[in-house]
């Protein structure tokens, strides 16, 4: 190597130093990236106790990293280099040509302690308890995850779930695997599509003891075709081509109450602002909320059900209300009250366990359903 070539190298790298070093500085500090879907550091406050635990230092650097100047663009082209090298998991999500699906993590203790929840619930109420699961597309679609790809036994701990709980179960696994050559799954997301979701209906209704409305009876409409989920946010496999989100039951005699702040207010089946926003999974009632109860008088069955349920529920939730009159939804990560209880006062026929497995082994809110 020469002299002015070894000159040259170092000139360029400086540059390039400085020219990062002066963006950083000139551009405005970003709150939130869309693309990641997440809040980003901001810059930490200097005091004697921040630098002494160390806390400074480490928000220091995590603030660095999240406001770097063109930040999208390069963990998109990090995780391309990285394909192109072989590499087919990305922060713990794979790979699978065209499609995003998460590594699921094995049950431990608190899957243990959220089956002693579920028991406990039972024995607190005279009122019929179902169990339903429902697998991730890791379960569903393992013949498409990369050769020797670790992953959960999904299946396995659904049968486990059902044997040390003693209740009777809905039937997400079987409804979900018997269509599993169609897009019951999001490419990007880890929720199921309405598709999907429609499926899992079925299930419970039969659970229920109920008949569900046939699939032709619905007409889909298409709202979006440029739904990037969470998996496409974190694996930083930006160059897929985005999902669409259709809408399948019509929201004309369906009322929708929300307890988003301890108080009722008018609810929505779709709130349709989210699909000009990154979250637009949250177009189905709106998003998280600790409680929502849905009616319907024209509905096949006088019955009124109630699902201690995750975010699955919410693109389940508007067919519900074509079988059942009445439908309460409970997001225990913000609902403090006892569900035994709740369910006695308004007149509840049936209580649904509905948690996607993943969720559920792990979502330590989940244990308080016994109380």
């Amino acid at each position: 190597m020469t002299k002015a070539y070894a000159r040259f190298l170092c000139g360029t790298f400086c540059a390039f130093l400085f020219g990062i070093g002066t963006l950083h500085l000139c551009l405005p500090d970003r709150e939130r990236s869309d693309t990641e879907n997440r809040t980003l550091q901001q810059a930490p406050a200097l005091t004697a106790a921040s630098v002494a635990d160390g806390t400074f230092m480490t928000e220091t650097e995590e603030y660095l990293a999240d406001q770097f100047p063109g930040r999208d663009g390069w963990t998109g082209l990090k995780a391309r280099a990285e394909q192109l090298l072989g590499k087919r998991e990305f922060r713990g999500v794979y790979l699978c040509g065209d499609t995003l699906i998460n590594r699921d993590d094995e049950p431990g203790e608190q899957a243990e302690r959220n089956l002693d929840a579920v028991r406990a619930l039972a024995e607190r109420t005279e009122i019929p308890v179902y169990l339903g699961l429902i697998p991730g597309a890791a379960e569903v679609w393992q013949d498409r995850l990369p050769a020797g790809a670790p992953r959960a036994d999904q299946a396995a701990f659904i049968r486990h779930a059902a044997e040390k709980t003693g209740l009777e179960t809905v039937d997400y696994l079987g409804a979900l695997t018997a269509h599993g050559n169609e897009p019951v799954y999001y490419r990007t997301d880890h929720h199921w599509t309405s598709l999907g979701a429609y499926y899992g209906y079925a299930a419970l209704c039969q659970a229920l003891g109920e008949e569900p409305e046939p699939l032709e009876a619905f007409s889909p409409e298409t709202v979006s075709d440029r739904f990037c989920g969470t998996l496409y946010s974190t694996s930083g496999v930006h160059w897929l081509p985005p999902d669409t989100i259709e809408y399948y039951v019509q929201e004309e005699g369906v009322s929708v109450t929300s307890w988003r702040s301890g108080a009722a207010e008018p609810g929505v089946l779709y709130d349709r602002s989210y699909l000009e926003k990154k979250d637009q999974y949250s177009s189905f009632l709106g998003g998280n909320q600790p409680l929502c109860v849905l009616e319907n008088d024209r509905a096949a069955s006088d019955r009124t059900i109630l699902l201690l349920r995750d975010s699955y529920a919410d693109s389940m939730a508007p067919f519900l209300t074509r079988t059942f009159a009445r439908v309460h939804l409970i997001d225990l990560r913000y609902f403090h009250r006892s569900p035994a209880e709740y369910a006695a006062e308004n007149g509840v026929d049936a209580v649904v366990v509905s948690y996607s497995v993943q969720s559920f082994v792990g979502e330590k809110s989940a244990s308080l359903m016994g109380r």
